[in-house]
């Protein structure tokens, strides 16, 4: 059993003048971030990797939810649509137990709803733990199981 965790980076800033990559977190963002790690700690689980998109407010989340982790910044999830952020995941090294994608909407709420079903909206900061039985290389849209889920606007 593998164990994939689909986070949208948690709240940022909207700077005038400022590109959308270059945005940072919020003082509340900065704060879900690392409520994340430790809800993900809570649950017993821990990255063996995290693909993270490069932009500040998302290498930001990702620093502070898992300071420990081995973090790999993959340009292709800014942006992604759903089918290109599975595809980075099948490329995940097979010996992966977990792995973290965090990246931006809509992208990565239509890829856990599509993995796992569900019915649930996705704020900065939420993320989705879901179970998956098939190798990285072999994953599909439903073939996935919502394990459980965490947004900081219902904690």
């Amino acid at each position: 059993m593998r164990t994939l965790i689909v986070l949208r980076h948690a709240k940022a800033a909207q700077v005038p003048g400022l590109a959308d990559r270059e945005r940072p977190l919020t003082e509340r963002g900065e704060l879900d971030a690392r409520r994340v790690g430790d809800e993900i700690r809570a649950a017993g689980l821990s990255p063996d990797v995290v693909l993270c998109s490069p932009a500040v407010r998302t290498r930001r989340t990702a620093e502070l939810a898992f300071p420990e982790a081995e973090i790999s910044y993959e340009r292709d999830i800014y942006e992604a649509y759903p089918d290109d952020l599975l595809e980075l995941i099948r490329r995940a090294d097979p010996e992966l137990g977990t792995v973290v994608l965090c990246g931006h909407n809509p992208g990565v709420h239509e890829l856990s709803l599509g993995l796992a079903g569900g019915d649930y909206v996705f704020r900065p900061g939420a993320f989705a733990v879901i179970a998956v039985k098939s190798p990285w290389a072999e994953l599909w849209p439903g073939e996935g199981r919502l394990i459980t889920r965490w947004d900081p606007k219902e904690d």
